[in-house]
């Protein structure tokens, strides 16, 4: 069987949760890339179906990753408000590498550790690979929340593996949705750097 069958035949058999699910994370990411805060709204109510649904896939780390992700919602609402006045949003930010560095090495750690832990005692599929995507997107989360330029590249590599993880879990649908989301990523990347370079010329004024 082909791809494309596979997801229309997979598509056709949903529950309305995940087709709930696919369409307000599509929408999330289309607000953060134009930096409205409404995508903060789509993000909780895709990452709450999406907390149930990874518990049925057996996919532990990423039920415990997406019911962080409900709560990094109501942060990234309360930042991005409390960010901005009445002229302009919360500024795009860029970090320094070291800080960088660091948290990957710190994922690194957290992920071995869960990872080896998961493949001790339950039967997750992917341990080390679901630990490591889940630990990155933490990070990564944080970073959108602050709005820090670099998240996008960290998704970038997040999603590309959470193709081949949704796949091989039979969530065709979903990995549909992380195949938009890397289109997508370097459309938020442009996004976010113009906007970034358009405060930086405004300051200077």
């Amino acid at each position: 069987m082909t791809v494309l069958p596979q997801i229309v035949e997979q598509a056709q058999a949903q529950s309305l949760p995940e087709v709930i699910a696919v369409l307000t994370a599509v929408l999330y990411l289309g607000f953060a890339i134009r930096e409205k805060i409404v995508c903060w709204l789509f993000a909780a109510i895709s990452t709450a179906i999406y907390a149930w649904l990874f518990i049925e896939a057996r996919l532990y780390m990423e039920s415990v990753l997406n019911v962080f992700y409900l709560v990094m919602a109501g942060y990234g609402w309360y930042v991005w408000t409390s960010g901005r006045d009445d002229s302009h949003e919360r500024p795009v930010v860029v970090w320094p590498l070291k800080t960088h560095l660091v948290a990957i090495i710190v994922v690194v750690i957290l992920s071995s550790a869960s990872g080896y832990w998961l493949s001790a005692h339950s039967d997750a599929a992917f341990p080390y690979i679901d630990s490591l995507t889940t630990w990155s997107a933490i990070w990564a989360t944080f970073l959108v929340a602050r709005k820090v330029l670099e998240n996008w590249w960290y998704w970038l590599l997040i999603d590309i593996a959470s193709v081949f993880i949704y796949w091989s879990r039979d969530l065709q649908l979903t990995s549909l949705l992380f195949v938009i989301y890397v289109i997508m990523i370097p459309i938020g990347l442009i996004s976010w750097t113009q906007s970034m370079h358009s405060q930086e010329h405004s300051k200077l004024r």
